[in-house]
Formats: structure tokens, sequence, C-alpha cells
């Protein structure tokens, strides 16, 4: 039973979540994730999967997830410490290093995992982590657990992260200090300065850490934002994730072997929690290969992505500043967002209200991801129901 406390707490911060517009609903698919999806019956366009280049419903994935799955079992069975540590394992991590351009590469259970493990693998009491202030929430509780000065740096602000480089630097304070953020931010869809974060760096002698999920099989041919840039070789840490663009689920660190060999002695989430199953892996190998032979599925995406935007721009929608696919049409008001989402659901359309504390207070939105898969019809389709409901609610 339910201690009094505890079902006082919980009932008052659902209440408190409901009036506020913050409260999201889980609906459930019955069907693949692709660009059309079943919920409750009904089919619909869907515009808030992660899944960019259409990868987790590719034949040619599923078929090397159930060859691998067939050859070593359904789950590796251990740690990789132990013996959990399949060849296909090692097979994914190569390909992942040739791909993005690295020494090295190590595969993790998520994206999330990653950050938990690598930062605190690395930074310990007694360093500084200089952080963008938009950060995702798995970088967030990653510098947490190491220990670590976290320093908040003004998204994006470059002249902010040299004061503040030069500071923690100069101070003498700390041991090691590193500067930490998203490839591609996932809630605006703007991508990391990259080159200016790589000199500031070198000047200042920072270890440089990009995690690139939203980056990783987008930017830069597939290869991510940090190889958009050519800058491979001058960022210490390149996280990824196989859970989006690639299509099934885990995440990744490239970088030196030396970096990659001390993460697999270190990284608590590699020696603790048991490797990825043996289908994922060969599934996402395979992803990597498809993107190396086939480039025009990345260039689809973006394709797709230039289309759409331009459709809900000129029909009046703030679609902000995104650089990327990711794209936010920014509503402002919290129960306004939820009722707009629900009202595109009910006419066909598959998009997710964004609200606090995932965007600041004031800036909802609903996050239209487009995709590889869908056809021009599909977003034809999304971006006349968005007009219909836009004139109906009096947003545009």
């Amino acid at each position: 039973m339910t201690s009094r406390i505890l079902t006082e707490f919980l009932e008052k911060g659902f209440a408190d979540l409901k009036s506020k517009g913050l409260l999201n609903t889980i609906d459930v698919l019955e069907s693949a994730n692709g660009p059309i999806i079943k919920v409750a019956g009904k089919e619909l366009i869907n515009l808030a999967s992660n899944n960019y280049l259409g990868f987790a419903t590719r034949p040619e994935i599923i078929q090397a997830d159930i060859d691998a799955t067939k050859e070593y079992g359904a789950g590796a069975g251990a740690v990789r410490t132990i013996n959990g540590t399949l060849k296909v394992h090692i097979e994914l991590e190569e390909e992942i290093a040739k791909f993005k351009g690295t020494e090295a590469a190590i595969a993790f259970q998520s994206g999330f995992n990653c950050n938990m493990g690598a930062i605190s693998a690395v930074m310990k009491k007694g360093d500084a982590i200089l952080s963008d202030e938009l950060n995702h929430a798995s970088i967030i509780d990653g510098c947490r657990l190491s220990g670590a000065k976290i320093i908040r740096i003004k998204h994006q602000d470059m002249a902010d992260l040299e004061a503040k480089a030069k500071e923690a630097v100069e101070s003498g304070e700390y041991g090691k200090v590193m500067y930490i953020c998203d490839g591609v931010f996932s809630m605006d869809g703007d991508v990391a300065k990259v080159p200016e974060i790589v000199k500031i760096a070198e000047k200042y002698g920072l270890i440089t850490y990009i995690d690139d999920a939203h980056g990783s099989g987008v930017m830069g041919h597939g290869a991510g934002t940090v190889k958009s840039f050519g800058l491979s070789d001058k960022i210490d840490f390149q996280i990824g994730t196989l859970s989006k663009a690639i299509g099934v689920v885990g995440g990744y660190v490239a970088g030196s072997k030396l970096l990659i060999d001390w993460l697999k002695s270190q990284g608590r989430p590699f020696l603790f929690s048991t490797s990825l199953t043996p289908g994922s892996a060969a599934a996402a190998k395979e992803a990597f290969i498809l993107m190396e032979n086939h480039p025009e599925i990345v260039e689809k995406l973006w394709d797709n992505a230039r289309y759409f935007k331009e459709k809900l721009k000129g029909i009046g929608f703030d679609i902000g500043h995104s650089e990327t696919p990711i794209t936010p049409v920014i509503l402002g008001d919290e129960l306004k967002t939820q009722e707009f989402s629900k009202r595109l659901i009910e006419e066909g359309i598959y998009a997710k209200p964004i609200v606090f504390p995932t965007v600041p207070l004031g800036t909802g939105r609903i996050r239209n991801m487009p995709t590889a898969a869908h056809t021009k019809e599909m977003l034809d389709k999304a971006v006349e129901v968005y007009e219909k409901v836009g004139k109906e609610l009096n947003l545009i």
C-alpha cells in the first residue's frame, strides 16, 4: 500500500502539472514507428519520430538484426568486461570509427548512458566543466555525477565561453577544464559553433566534448556535426546515438584509441550493465554501411526538411532559427500548445507538444521531425492541417 505522504505528493504534483499544461500523455503505437503510424486504431502522418532516415523499418537493417539474433542469441548474456563482448560488437565499433574518421569507438546501451559514463570517467571533483545552458538532460546529469564544478555558459555565446574559460584556467583552481555542448540542439535545431569552440579550446587548453545525438546520421553526410566542419581531429569526445537516425538503440563515443581504452576500463555503464543485444549491434552496423553506400538517403532527409520548413514559414508560423531538419513551430503558451497538438492529431497529423521543463516557460512549441521516409504528399497534407488548425485557433 502506498504511503499517505507519497500519495499526497503525487496527487498534488499531477494536479499542478495538469493545471499548467505541462502534463504530457503517452500514446501507444499499434504499428512500426514509420512515416505513417497507427494510434488508437487511427492512421496518422508521423512528425514526432527521431527516425530521421527511416532506418527503423528499413528491410536490410531488420534482416541484419534477425540474422545476428539467430547466430548469437537474443542477448549478449553479460557485461562487456566479463564475456559479453561478441564479435558483432567489435565490428560495430570498427564501423563507427571508420565512418566518423576517428581512431576508435565504444558502444554503450544508450546515448544517455554515454554521457553518464564518459563524462564521469574523465572529469572528477577538483575539475571544471563549462556547459552550454541548453545542453541535453543527460549531459547535465553526467556533469553532476562527475563531481566537477559546473559553470553554465550562455547558449552559443562564444564571448561568454572565452571569458569563463580564461577565468577557470587562469584561476589555477581546477585540475582539468572541459567544454561540453550538443552538436545539434534538439529543441531549436541550431548547430554548435564548432570552429569557434576549437579555437577557444586550443587557446586555453580545454578538453572538448560534443554530444551529437541529433547530428549523427544527419550532419556531415551522416558522419555528424564535427565531421561537417572537417574538425574530427580537434574534438576529444564525439558522442553519437544509435537510437535516432541509425534507427536501432544504443549510443557511442568516438575518439582516440587511448580515450576509448580508458572508457572501456572506467565507463560505469560499460562495466556494470549488460551490453547491446547482438541483433541491435548488427542492425546498427548495417545502418552505417547503408549511409556510406547510399548518400542519397541523407540527401532526401534534407530535401524534405527544406521543403516542409518553407511551406510552414510561408503560411505564417514561427519556426525559429533551426539549421537542421528539426522544425519547431513556436507557439509560446503551454495550454495553447497542448490544444494545438490535440487538434493536429484529431486531423490526422501526429506532432507532439514540447513544454517546460524540456523548454523554458513561455516557449511551448510543436516539434516536427520530417524524415527521409516521408513523401511530399504527406508533408503537403501536414501543412494543410497546420494551416487549418492555426487559423481555427487564431494563431496565424
